[in-house]
């Protein structure tokens, strides 16, 4: 074994212990563990007291970071929110959260991350990604902006950062004419950028834009995508890929067609990503539970080893 996986994810459970951050282990990128006993290794204390939809990246600085949407159903959806969505899209997940630790086990004190002078009605779902060619970070993230205090459709922004301190003005990184788009998650293979989207309409489900740069502009693949969920199709969401040791890759998509159990990844693999042809493989793959939105980071064995050896993870507080 060369390499190991951590999966950076929630649950979605009717209890706000769900919606933390999770950790879960692979040494082959099949066959998943919990860790910490399927407990939280993270929990929100600012905000909504609630995080979803993460992302986890290793950076130049030595530092892992986590960035996830500020949002607890559990907690606001039946007071704050009112029961709806709408009133989400709008005034609901004003800034990412965000936390860093030099080891995975070992986190600072969480931070938010605000973009002043925007008018989002949301931020959802950040992912992250370096680019070689600039020296720096792209993290992109879905959100509204609001017109006359109304929420438009949703479009994937980005903004760019070398310190983590300082942040480029949000831009458009990509807007479907005819709909919204979420839960963005881009992956580089022979120099070229692909993009994969949830797509509201037109089609409905998961979608797989390329580019040559990673900022596009992003379109759909030449030749089509082959593979992915057609029927139901609007009842997948929050697609997240990465690489094999094999080279193969795997993109898992997040299937929340039925209430509770039974939702939760499921797993396709693809020679390469410029094919656009995937082979569903749920036989193939094992989980412990329903995992949720989330991103799969690229460890070393030794990493691995040290994670799942950990019997009592450390408190950590607001």
């Amino acid at each position: 074994m060369k390499q190991a996986y951590l999966f950076v994810h929630f649950r979605e459970k009717r209890t706000p212990d769900g919606e933390q951050v999770h950790f879960a282990l692979s040494c082959d990128g099949f066959h998943w563990e919990a860790v910490n006993g399927g407990r939280p290794v993270l929990w929100s204390f600012r905000g909504d007291l609630g995080v979803r939809d993460m992302a986890v990246i290793r950076c130049h600085d030595g530092l892992f970071r986590i960035f996830a949407t500020d949002l607890s159903l559990a907690y606001g959806m039946p007071g704050k929110y009112r029961g709806s969505w709408e009133e989400i899209s709008t005034n609901g997940s004003k800034c990412l959260m965000v936390w860093t630790s030099p080891d995975l086990l070992h986190w600072e004190k969480q931070q938010e991350l605000r973009f002043d002078g925007t008018s989002f009605g949301c931020l959802w779902a950040p992912d992250i990604l370096y680019d070689n060619e600039r020296d720096e970070y792209l993290l992109h993230w879905s959100s509204t902006t609001l017109v006359d205090g109304k929420a438009g459709p949703h479009a994937i922004w980005c903004s760019a950062t070398r310190d983590f301190s300082q942040w480029t003005k949000p831009e458009i990184l990509y807007r479907k004419a005819d709909g919204t788009v979420i839960d963005s998650a881009m992956a580089q293979e022979d120099g070229q950028y692909y993009l994969f989207l949830k797509s509201a309409k037109d089609p409905s489900g998961v979608i797989l834009l390329k580019s040559t740069s990673i900022r596009g502009p992003f379109d759909p693949l030449p030749g089509g995508v082959t593979g992915l969920p057609q029927e139901e199709a609007g009842k997948y969401e929050a697609p997240a890929v990465f690489r094999l040791e094999d080279g193969r890759w795997c993109l898992m998509i997040d299937y929340f067609g039925v209430p509770g159990k039974g939702q939760g990844y499921v797993p396709f693999l693809a020679d390469s990503l410029a094919s656009g042809r995937f082979t569903r493989a749920d036989e193939a793959f094992s989980f412990p539970y329903g995992f949720k939105h989330g991103t799969v980071l690229t460890i070393t064995p030794e990493e691995y080893e040290h994670l799942a050896r950990v019997g009592e993870w450390p408190e950590h507080s607001g």
